[in-house]
């Protein structure tokens, strides 16, 4: 593992937390909160602001992740979410010309799988798939050890595919919980950890459909390993039966066998997965 020192920026739609990593740690942190009713100016002074609080002379890169679509070949950030006066903002060029130091930007998805590829679990793998599952459902794809994102930042986007009456992430990602049953993801977990009977059915039908989503990326990718991030990641032990029993009906039952799928650990991945968008560039 590379001993440089890298700046992981991780943009959300109320904060912007930045963290110098070195090897494979965080070394120092900080948060700012960001109001969405500011100005596209002001939250950039926010972003270079964070930044600057940890910038050091030795600083190799800076690698930002953002909950929208990105030109990744110009850094160019489109429509964040939470954030409506950022439509087009050129961050790239802009981080670069402040800092003077090689800049990279992905959306928040892709970062996660290449930030669980290079500091996580999908360390010994070539070809992963993150599989964030919150309040949406993201992926980011990596292939032959690189972060695969597609010629219009897009590829992994499985949550957008037609399912039943709806689309996957409808079914597959902490919407399923309020829009099918009422309950909020976080009350139904600490119901299931006091062994209520209604919540582990809920749980059991919600990892039936993330099984028909895992058979989709299967057909689509065909990954060594599928690392489950987000809020929703943690009730695994309760919907992880429930999922594989679904994925007997796939086709190939080897592939199955084979498919390795397990849990992100990393507390900072955020700030791991923007910092990991440097030394993918470099691998």
């Amino acid at each position: 593992m590379t001993r440089e020192t890298i700046i992981g920026v991780d943009l959300g739609g109320t904060k912007v937390s930045a963290g110098r990593v070195e090897g494979r740690r965080v070394i120092r942190s900080v948060t700012a909160e960001i109001s969405a009713e500011e100005s596209e100016a002001r939250v950039l002074d926010r972003v270079v602001e964070a930044i600057t609080k940890i910038f050091i002379s030795s600083v190799s890169g800076i690698g930002v992740g953002v909950p929208s679509l990105v030109d990744v070949e110009e850094g160019v950030v489109y429509n964040v979410q939470n954030i409506p006066s950022w439509k087009e903002v050129h961050l790239k060029k802009i981080l670069e010309e402040h800092f003077r130091r090689p800049v990279f930007v992905n959306n928040d998805a892709n970062c996660f799988a290449v930030g669980e590829k290079h500091f996580g679990k999908g360390k010994k793998y070539q070809n992963l798939v993150g599989l964030t599952i919150g309040t949406g459902l993201g992926a980011g794809i990596i292939i032959g050890g690189r972060l695969y994102s597609g010629s219009n930042c897009g590829a992994g986007e499985f949550g957008s595919i037609p399912y039943k009456d709806s689309i996957l992430e409808s079914y597959c990602s902490g919407q399923f919980f309020a829009r099918a049953h009422g309950v909020k993801g976080s009350e139904l977990y600490q119901m299931a950890r006091q062994g209520d009977k209604r919540a582990l059915e809920i749980f059991r039908e919600f990892g039936g459909h993330l099984g028909e989503a895992i058979m989709i990326i299967m057909l689509a990718v065909d990954p060594e390993a599928i690392i489950l991030g987000g809020s929703v990641a943690r009730s695994f032990p309760f919907f992880g039966e429930a999922m594989r029993e679904r994925m007997k009906s796939f086709p190939y039952p080897h592939a199955v066998e084979r498919l390795v799928i397990d849990t992100s650990v990393e507390r900072q991945i955020a700030i791991l997965g923007a910092a990991a968008l440097f030394l993918n560039a470099r691998a």
